[in-house]
Protein backbone atom coordinates (compact mmCIF):
# COMPACT_ATOMS: atom_id res chain seq x y z
CA UNK A 1 0.00 0.00 0.00
CA UNK A 2 1.30 3.64 -1.24
CA UNK A 3 1.98 5.61 2.28
CA UNK A 4 2.42 9.54 1.71
CA UNK A 5 4.51 9.82 4.51
CA UNK A 6 7.59 12.07 4.06
CA UNK A 7 10.35 9.69 5.46
CA UNK A 8 8.36 6.24 3.93
CA UNK A 9 8.25 8.11 -0.19
CA UNK A 10 12.39 9.00 0.82
CA UNK A 11 13.05 5.66 1.54
CA UNK A 12 11.40 4.46 -1.94
CA UNK A 13 11.91 7.06 -4.62
CA UNK A 14 16.05 8.32 -3.17
CA UNK A 15 17.75 6.27 -5.41
CA UNK A 16 20.97 8.03 -4.98
CA UNK A 17 20.50 7.36 -0.77
CA UNK A 18 19.47 3.42 -1.71
CA UNK A 19 22.53 3.04 -3.65
CA UNK A 20 26.06 4.25 -1.75
CA UNK A 21 27.96 3.83 -4.25
CA UNK A 22 26.24 5.45 -7.08
CA UNK A 23 28.72 7.86 -7.74
CA UNK A 24 31.28 5.01 -9.40
CA UNK A 25 28.66 4.23 -11.31
CA UNK A 26 28.67 7.69 -13.31
CA UNK A 27 32.14 8.13 -13.73
CA UNK A 28 32.34 4.59 -15.30
CA UNK A 29 29.54 6.17 -17.39
CA UNK A 30 30.85 9.11 -18.48
CA UNK A 31 33.72 7.30 -19.13
CA UNK A 32 32.93 4.90 -21.46
CA UNK A 33 30.58 7.23 -23.23
CA UNK A 34 33.14 9.52 -24.05
CA UNK A 35 35.21 6.81 -25.44
CA UNK A 36 31.96 5.62 -27.37
CA UNK A 37 31.77 9.32 -28.81
CA UNK A 38 35.20 8.92 -30.38
CA UNK A 39 35.15 5.39 -31.64
CA UNK A 40 31.58 5.78 -33.12
CA UNK A 41 30.87 7.97 -36.32
CA UNK A 42 28.67 10.12 -34.00
CA UNK A 43 26.79 13.32 -34.67
CA UNK A 44 26.75 15.57 -31.52
CA UNK A 45 24.05 18.03 -30.12
CA UNK A 46 22.06 18.42 -33.52
CA UNK A 47 19.12 20.46 -32.91
CA UNK A 48 15.81 18.90 -32.98
CA UNK A 49 13.92 22.81 -31.90
CA UNK A 50 14.36 26.00 -30.31
CA UNK A 51 14.02 25.35 -26.86
CA UNK A 52 16.41 24.79 -23.56
CA UNK A 53 18.63 21.67 -24.30
CA UNK A 54 16.66 20.33 -27.76
CA UNK A 55 19.67 18.91 -29.08
CA UNK A 56 20.19 15.06 -29.89
CA UNK A 57 22.92 12.18 -30.41
CA UNK A 58 22.91 9.85 -33.17
CA UNK A 59 24.96 7.22 -33.98
CA UNK A 60 24.37 6.36 -37.36
CA UNK A 61 23.36 2.65 -38.75
CA UNK A 62 26.59 1.15 -40.22
CA UNK A 63 24.00 -0.02 -42.95
CA UNK A 64 21.20 2.01 -44.81
CA UNK A 65 17.48 0.98 -43.85
CA UNK A 66 18.32 0.13 -39.92
CA UNK A 67 15.71 -0.19 -37.05
CA UNK A 68 16.18 3.09 -34.92
CA UNK A 69 16.33 2.85 -31.29
CA UNK A 70 15.63 6.73 -29.37
CA UNK A 71 17.00 6.27 -25.69
CA UNK A 72 15.65 8.60 -23.57
CA UNK A 73 17.80 9.10 -20.44
CA UNK A 74 16.79 9.16 -16.44
CA UNK A 75 17.68 11.75 -13.92
CA UNK A 76 13.97 12.29 -12.49
CA UNK A 77 13.30 14.89 -14.89
CA UNK A 78 15.66 17.19 -13.03
CA UNK A 79 19.07 16.06 -13.94
CA UNK A 80 21.89 13.96 -15.68
CA UNK A 81 22.26 14.49 -19.25
CA UNK A 82 22.13 12.49 -22.71
CA UNK A 83 26.35 12.72 -23.08
CA UNK A 84 26.38 10.32 -19.84
CA UNK A 85 24.34 7.54 -21.78
CA UNK A 86 26.68 7.35 -24.84
CA UNK A 87 28.25 4.07 -23.48
CA UNK A 88 25.00 2.13 -24.78
CA UNK A 89 25.25 2.94 -28.32
CA UNK A 90 28.18 0.17 -29.49
CA UNK A 91 26.10 -2.53 -28.25
CA UNK A 92 23.17 -1.69 -30.75
CA UNK A 93 25.57 -0.13 -33.57
CA UNK A 94 27.38 -3.49 -33.36
CA UNK A 95 23.71 -4.88 -34.61
CA UNK A 96 23.06 -2.58 -36.89
CA UNK A 97 21.22 -0.35 -35.15
CA UNK A 98 21.03 2.99 -35.66
CA UNK A 99 20.93 4.91 -31.67
CA UNK A 100 19.43 8.59 -31.22
CA UNK A 101 19.85 10.10 -28.22
CA UNK A 102 17.86 13.19 -27.03
CA UNK A 103 18.46 15.96 -24.50
CA UNK A 104 15.73 17.81 -22.48
CA UNK A 105 15.28 20.65 -20.27
CA UNK A 106 15.49 20.34 -16.77
CA UNK A 107 13.20 20.84 -13.97
CA UNK A 108 12.16 23.60 -12.21
CA UNK A 109 13.95 25.77 -15.11
CA UNK A 110 14.01 29.40 -14.51
CA UNK A 111 11.33 31.62 -13.21
CA UNK A 112 11.05 33.05 -16.88
CA UNK A 113 11.37 29.79 -18.38
CA UNK A 114 9.97 26.93 -16.04
CA UNK A 115 9.73 23.53 -16.95
CA UNK A 116 7.48 21.38 -15.95
CA UNK A 117 7.19 17.17 -16.50
CA UNK A 118 4.39 17.97 -19.22
CA UNK A 119 6.76 20.09 -21.13
CA UNK A 120 9.72 17.87 -20.84
CA UNK A 121 7.17 15.05 -22.69
CA UNK A 122 6.30 17.54 -25.34
CA UNK A 123 10.12 17.92 -26.40
CA UNK A 124 10.15 14.40 -26.33
CA UNK A 125 7.27 14.35 -29.13
CA UNK A 126 9.30 17.08 -30.47
CA UNK A 127 12.42 14.93 -30.76
CA UNK A 128 10.20 12.10 -32.13
CA UNK A 129 8.82 13.89 -34.45
CA UNK A 130 12.46 15.39 -35.64
CA UNK A 131 14.03 11.30 -35.80
CA UNK A 132 10.78 10.35 -38.28
CA UNK A 133 11.46 12.69 -40.38
CA UNK A 134 15.27 12.78 -40.47
CA UNK A 135 16.83 9.85 -39.53
CA UNK A 136 16.64 8.39 -42.91
CA UNK A 137 19.60 9.94 -43.71
CA UNK A 138 21.80 8.43 -40.43
CA UNK A 139 20.57 4.97 -42.12
CA UNK A 140 17.62 4.65 -40.08
CA UNK A 141 14.72 3.31 -40.82
CA UNK A 142 11.97 5.92 -40.00
CA UNK A 143 9.05 2.49 -39.89
CA UNK A 144 11.15 0.91 -37.19
CA UNK A 145 11.27 3.23 -34.43
CA UNK A 146 11.30 1.98 -30.43
CA UNK A 147 11.50 4.13 -27.84
CA UNK A 148 13.23 3.16 -24.39
CA UNK A 149 14.27 5.04 -21.84
CA UNK A 150 15.22 4.45 -18.00
CA UNK A 151 13.38 6.22 -14.84
CA UNK A 152 12.18 8.65 -15.82
CA UNK A 153 12.88 8.04 -19.80
CA UNK A 154 11.48 5.14 -18.99
CA UNK A 155 8.17 6.89 -18.06
CA UNK A 156 8.27 8.83 -21.39
CA UNK A 157 8.79 5.95 -23.37
CA UNK A 158 5.45 4.35 -22.36
CA UNK A 159 4.29 8.25 -22.48
CA UNK A 160 5.53 8.50 -26.77
CA UNK A 161 3.87 4.85 -27.07
CA UNK A 162 0.85 6.40 -26.38
CA UNK A 163 0.85 9.71 -28.44
CA UNK A 164 -1.27 10.76 -31.17
CA UNK A 165 0.81 11.99 -33.55
CA UNK A 166 -1.69 13.04 -36.10
CA UNK A 167 -2.82 15.43 -33.74
CA UNK A 168 1.13 16.63 -33.39
CA UNK A 169 1.29 16.71 -37.45
CA UNK A 170 -1.58 15.60 -39.78
CA UNK A 171 1.79 13.67 -42.21
CA UNK A 172 2.81 11.92 -39.33
CA UNK A 173 2.21 8.12 -39.02
CA UNK A 174 -0.29 6.76 -36.47
CA UNK A 175 2.38 4.33 -36.00
CA UNK A 176 5.39 6.70 -35.20
CA UNK A 177 6.84 4.72 -32.21
CA UNK A 178 6.70 0.79 -33.14
CA UNK A 179 7.39 -0.71 -29.34
CA UNK A 180 8.56 0.60 -26.07
CA UNK A 181 11.19 -0.71 -23.59
CA UNK A 182 10.49 0.80 -20.24
CA UNK A 183 13.53 0.21 -17.37
CA UNK A 184 12.48 1.16 -13.94
CA UNK A 185 9.88 3.57 -15.21
CA UNK A 186 7.37 5.90 -13.22
CA UNK A 187 3.67 5.29 -14.19
CA UNK A 188 1.69 7.39 -11.77
CA UNK A 189 3.55 10.55 -10.70
CA UNK A 190 0.83 10.93 -7.47
CA UNK A 191 3.42 10.11 -4.82
CA UNK A 192 6.24 12.21 -6.27
CA UNK A 193 4.18 15.47 -5.57
CA UNK A 194 4.79 13.99 -1.30
CA UNK A 195 8.03 13.25 -1.77
CA UNK A 196 10.29 15.21 0.07
CA UNK A 197 13.53 15.46 -2.03
CA UNK A 198 11.50 15.37 -5.43
CA UNK A 199 8.06 17.97 -4.52
CA UNK A 200 10.27 21.66 -4.65
CA UNK A 201 11.90 20.81 -8.30
CA UNK A 202 9.35 19.09 -9.72
CA UNK A 203 6.32 21.08 -8.76
CA UNK A 204 3.76 18.42 -10.10
CA UNK A 205 0.09 20.13 -9.41
CA UNK A 206 -2.65 17.73 -10.08
CA UNK A 207 -3.18 18.83 -13.41
CA UNK A 208 0.23 18.22 -14.29
CA UNK A 209 -0.44 14.33 -12.92
CA UNK A 210 -3.16 13.47 -15.01
CA UNK A 211 -1.99 14.63 -17.90
CA UNK A 212 1.71 12.69 -16.75
CA UNK A 213 0.74 9.54 -15.68
CA UNK A 214 0.83 7.15 -18.10
CA UNK A 215 -0.97 4.02 -15.60
CA UNK A 216 -4.07 6.89 -15.70
CA UNK A 217 -4.43 6.61 -19.25
CA UNK A 218 -6.19 3.86 -21.33
CA UNK A 219 -4.22 1.40 -23.00
CA UNK A 220 -2.49 2.77 -25.98
CA UNK A 221 -4.11 1.85 -29.11
CA UNK A 222 -0.93 0.19 -31.15
CA UNK A 223 2.17 -0.78 -30.39
CA UNK A 224 3.57 -3.04 -27.03
CA UNK A 225 5.47 -2.00 -24.21
CA UNK A 226 7.81 -4.26 -22.43
CA UNK A 227 8.32 -3.17 -18.73
CA UNK A 228 11.21 -4.17 -16.81
CA UNK A 229 12.71 -3.29 -13.10
CA UNK A 230 15.61 -4.87 -11.25
CA UNK A 231 15.39 -7.07 -8.43
CA UNK A 232 17.11 -4.87 -5.61
CA UNK A 233 14.94 -1.80 -6.39
CA UNK A 234 12.46 -0.35 -3.79
CA UNK A 235 9.13 -1.79 -3.78
CA UNK A 236 7.72 1.34 -5.21
CA UNK A 237 9.74 1.10 -8.39
CA UNK A 238 8.42 -2.72 -8.61
CA UNK A 239 5.20 -1.65 -7.77
CA UNK A 240 4.99 0.87 -10.64
CA UNK A 241 6.41 -1.71 -12.95
CA UNK A 242 3.38 -3.95 -12.29
CA UNK A 243 1.33 -1.20 -12.12
CA UNK A 244 1.71 -0.22 -16.16
CA UNK A 245 0.67 -3.78 -17.34
CA UNK A 246 -2.37 -4.00 -14.54
CA UNK A 247 -3.62 -0.40 -16.32
CA UNK A 248 -2.80 -1.47 -19.79
CA UNK A 249 -2.97 -4.78 -20.22
CA UNK A 250 -0.98 -8.00 -21.36
CA UNK A 251 -1.78 -7.52 -24.67
CA UNK A 252 -0.23 -4.33 -24.51
CA UNK A 253 2.29 -5.15 -21.82
CA UNK A 254 3.20 -8.54 -22.38
CA UNK A 255 6.85 -8.35 -21.18
CA UNK A 256 6.70 -7.08 -17.25
CA UNK A 257 9.76 -8.58 -15.65
CA UNK A 258 11.69 -7.80 -12.67
CA UNK A 259 15.76 -8.58 -13.03
CA UNK A 260 17.43 -10.62 -10.45
CA UNK A 261 20.02 -8.80 -8.31
CA UNK A 262 20.46 -5.37 -10.58
CA UNK A 263 19.58 -1.95 -8.90
CA UNK A 264 18.66 1.05 -10.19
CA UNK A 265 21.66 1.88 -11.67
CA UNK A 266 22.67 -1.72 -12.65
CA UNK A 267 19.91 -1.88 -15.16
CA UNK A 268 20.97 0.39 -17.56
CA UNK A 269 24.65 -1.34 -17.77
CA UNK A 270 22.26 -4.63 -18.38
CA UNK A 271 20.48 -2.55 -21.81
CA UNK A 272 24.17 -2.18 -22.72
CA UNK A 273 25.16 -5.85 -22.52
CA UNK A 274 24.54 -7.98 -25.07
CA UNK A 275 24.83 -10.94 -23.01
CA UNK A 276 21.77 -9.84 -20.79
CA UNK A 277 18.66 -10.30 -21.36
CA UNK A 278 17.53 -7.09 -20.90
CA UNK A 279 19.56 -6.52 -24.10
CA UNK A 280 17.84 -8.71 -25.99
CA UNK A 281 14.08 -7.53 -25.07
CA UNK A 282 15.40 -4.16 -26.86
CA UNK A 283 16.86 -6.07 -30.02
CA UNK A 284 13.28 -8.24 -29.84
CA UNK A 285 11.71 -5.04 -30.22
CA UNK A 286 13.67 -3.56 -32.58
CA UNK A 287 13.45 -6.67 -34.62
CA UNK A 288 9.95 -7.03 -34.71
Amino acid sequence: MVSYEPAWLEGMYNNLARVKDHPAYFQRWARDSAAARDALPARIDIPYGNGTNETLDVFPAPVPNAPVLVFIHGGYWRAMDKKDHSFISPAFNDRGVCVVQPNYALCPGTADQPVTVPGIVMQMVRALEWTWRHVAAFGGDPSRITVAGHSAGGHMAAALLSCDWKAVAPDLPGHLVRNALSISGLYDLRPLQHTPFLANTLKLTDDDVLRASPALWPAPKRGQLYAVAGGSESEEFIRHNAMIRAAWGRNTVPVCEVLPGLNHFDVVDALADPAHALHRHAVQLLEA
